[in-house]
């Protein structure tokens, strides 16, 4: 019997390794942002991306959420909550990320995905406060980079 990981054997180890994932492992993958909080991991042949502060993690999938609502009608999603195909999981990822980040810094390099919260928090109070309209640009125009 050939050795594989099945999709249950690995989803089961995965959140063993993985107790809380990175909401922007997408973002943190594709080199388009980076986080303090971040560890790395591989697992069958797979890099995971792990948050070692649960509070945070909670903070940015409440961000996450908060994009994926504001952006569902601009990326032709009915339901926001649905799962994404992984171009638009990335357009709402990294290129609200960097949107937050050209709002508050006018530029577009997120280093620190933690910090980028607690600054957008200390000055819009709260993640419905943001500036979303200023951040669609930003969203609309992203394109992961092709390696070849």
């Amino acid at each position: 019997m050939p050795n594989h990981y099945h999709e249950d054997d690995y989803h089961a180890a995965y959140r063993n390794i993985n107790p809380t994932p990175c909401v922007f492992e997408k973002a943190i993958l594709a080199h388009c942002v980076a986080c303090e909080l971040t560890e790395k991991h591989l697992l069958a042949e797979r890099e995971t991306i792990n948050c070692r502060d649960a509070v945070a993690q909670q903070t940015c999938s409440e961000l996450r959420k908060a994009l994926r609502n504001h952006f569902a009608f601009s990326l032709r999603v009915i339901k926001s909550d649905d799962p994404l195909p992984h171009g638009k999981e990335s357009k709402i990822q990294c290129g609200g990320l960097q949107g937050l980040q050209q709002v508050l810094s006018k530029t577009k390099e997120v280093t620190n995905v933690h910090q980028l919260i607690l600054d957008a928090l200390a000055k819009y109070y709260d993640l419905e406060s943001l500036p979303y309209s200023e951040i669609v640009p930003t969203v609309a125009h992203f394109n992961l980079r092709r390696h070849h």
